[in-house]
């Protein structure tokens, strides 16, 4: 796990490229505090850049920028490949020669064996770089997950690339503001991709490469991979013994390191199964990280206890007060990388992993959006109905007092993301104008400019399903535990979003997969006699903290004076008086700190 950065630009003299790509590394050491590297080819004005956190072979063997024994393709990879072992036999039977035992040099080789199909081969969560010399062509790829972050910025004949937002800025590649960010973020809570803070730096999407034609500065965009369903699985028995066995398969794949390993338990279900399947490799004792509070109606150490008495390896507790969560606050809204209301717990419990010696956990991000654990999934049927409604009332909708029934207005928009945002979203479209000082016309056209996807009007739980994974894990719970685990020098592995377990996940049969009364209730039965009952027989909770409490009494965040415009200060007065959630007043404080 690393981070990665480039530049690729003819007009740039050798020298000022190779001092901003490492510019653009010192800024992304948080991600990679072990070793650090650069590679440059002054023929074509290539410079990658790499920092790098050893947890595979973390001897020389792994330094990067990467070369195979030719030296006709280099990489800079950010990542894990978890099925590299066996693709590195395949390529050992053909005659292959290795100089490293890293996943790294796997990838390499795949490619000069197979080409661009060997990324459809990969098992993992990754971002690379890889420079064909001989074709003539970089390739930047990502995982068809979008675990791992990836920006690029083309420039004219130039494209600039890393595993952050900030990393561009430092360079002086772009410092342009795409002032349309403010928008969609008071609207989604998050930047949703492929959008950023700058203009024209954009996120890649999952499961596709870019590649660059050295000779005519010229791009493509085009997929690798994408995560189907296999044919259907209808029987309840099957699928609770392939459910076991498919995630029994990716918690060993993801178990693999060269470095102390964990596993984050909230006391949830997700987790609690993760730490007891890791808790069965007795290769190893895992190491388990939770957090507890002393407010009562968040703290669940009660239930991490329940799942703790049956792990035999060392576990860590941290508890975390409204005093942590001030000391540490500048520096957690430094981190962020980009504006978002969510990833503070990410980041304290990645503090205590770092703490504690680890260098990578596992996470249980991924069961709700496969198996129905968010309200959602239930109230994506009403949708149906609201949908029929003349648009008229949509519109009137904005006269509502309550935030829940002003956002039915998003609806007067006949597009997908009308319908999410009623679902997720946080101000209206007349609530962000106020805030702004802009029209609710201008709003609706930045929210509502991109290409609606037609086959989105089902109203079904798939249709939630990938609503959530596609919207709300990918832009926010994804890219905020990446860059607050990062930014602890920690790697957070999903073994929920192994490709092959998704795809298993997805072929299961909606009556099977999906329960109106129980959320996740096929993992549940599948898992029924590993887990405590206490676990799994009671209200969801998520993995959150006391943040209503909490920023309801920090100085800054509550202080209605510091605020612009009357909209602003009402807002802060309200979510003192209980009126309105934790996230609008953090939303609302982060645009005063940037517009």
């Amino acid at each position: 796990m690393c981070r990665i950065a480039g530049i690729i630009a003819k007009r740039i003299s050798h020298h000022e490229l190779t001092e901003k790509v490492s510019l653009m590394c010192d800024v992304l050491k948080h991600g990679g505090p072990d070793d650090g590297g650069i590679f440059s080819d002054e023929h074509v004005s290539l410079v990658f850049g790499h920092r790098r956190l050893s947890i595979i072979d973390p001897g020389i063997n792994g330094h990067q920028p990467m070369a195979d024994v030719n030296k006709r393709v280099w990489i800079t990879f950010n990542g894990e490949i978890y099925n590299y072992l066996p693709i590195r036999e395949q390529l050992l039977a053909v005659g292959v020669v290795f100089h490293s035992f890293t996943d790294t040099e796997v990838i390499i080789n795949a490619y000069l064996q197979w080409g661009v199909s060997s990324f459809s081969k990969l098992r993992g969560m990754f971002a690379f770089a890889l420079y064909d010399i001989k074709g003539g062509t970089t390739f930047l790829v990502r995982d068809a997950s979008g675990v791992k972050p990836l920006y690029y910025y083309v420039n004219g004949k130039s494209l600039s690339f890393a595993s952050e937002v900030r990393a561009f800025k430092s360079a002086g590649t772009t410092h342009e503001t795409d002032h349309s960010w403010p928008v969609r973020f008071l609207a989604f809570g998050h930047i949703p991709e492929p959008f950023t803070t700058l203009k024209n730096v954009l996120s890649l999407q999952k499961g596709h490469y870019l590649a660059w034609q050295h000779d005519s500065c010229t791009y493509q965009i085009r997929p690798f991979y994408q995560i189907t369903a296999k044919p259907g699985i209808i029987s309840l028995e099957d699928a609770k013994a392939q459910i076991r066995a498919g995630l029994q398969t990716a918690v060993n794949r993801q178990l693999m390191a060269d470095a102390p390993i964990g596993v984050f338990l909230s006391g949830g279900t997700d987790s609690s199964i993760l730490s007891l399947l890791a808790n069965q490799q007795t290769e190893q004792q895992i190491k388990t990280i939770s957090i507890y509070f002393n407010e009562k109606n968040y703290d669940e150490s009660a239930y991490q206890n329940n799942v703790l008495q049956q792990i035999s390896g060392e576990k860590y507790t941290h508890l975390v007060k409204q005093k942590d969560f001030e000391e540490y606050f500048p520096k957690i809204i430094a981190d962020m990388d980009l504006p978002t209301t969510d990833g503070i717990n990410t980041w304290f419990i990645s503090k205590y992993a770092h703490q504690d010696g680890l260098k990578a956990v596992l996470s249980g991000v991924g069961a709700d959006e496969l198996f129905g654990g968010y309200p959602s999934f239930n109230r994506m049927k009403y949708l149906r109905y609201l949908r029929k409604l003349p648009s008229f009332l949509f519109k009137a909708a904005n006269y509502f007092q309550t935030d829940r029934h002003r956002k039915i207005s998003f609806l007067a928009n006949e597009h997908y993301l009308g319908d999410y945002l009623l679902l997720r979203g946080l101000f209206v479209a007349s609530d962000i104008a106020r805030i702004l000082d802009r029209s609710a016309g201008e709003v609706n056209e930045i929210l509502f400019s991109e290409q609606n996807l037609n086959h989105l009007n089902r109203y079904d739980e798939e249709h939630a399903a990938w609503f959530e994974t596609n919207l709300y894990m990918q832009n926010q719970l994804l890219r905020d535990t990446d860059v607050m685990s990062m930014s602890h020098g920690l790697e957070v592995r999903v073994p929920f979003l192994d490709e092959d377990f998704q795809e298993l996940a997805l072929s299961l049969a909606p009556g099977i997969r999906f329960d109106s009364y129980q959320p996740k209730k096929i993992l549940i039965d599948s898992f029924r006699d590993l887990l405590p009952e206490p676990t799994w027989n009671r209200p969801k909770m998520g993995f959150t903290f006391p943040f209503q409490e909490w920023m309801s009494r920090h100085g800054e965040i509550s202080n209605e004076k510091l605020y612009k415009g009357r909209f602003a200060k009402n807002e802060v007065l309200k979510f003192k008086n209980g009126q309105i959630h934790w996230s609008k007043i953090f939303a609302l404080y982060q645009i005063q700190q940037h517009v």
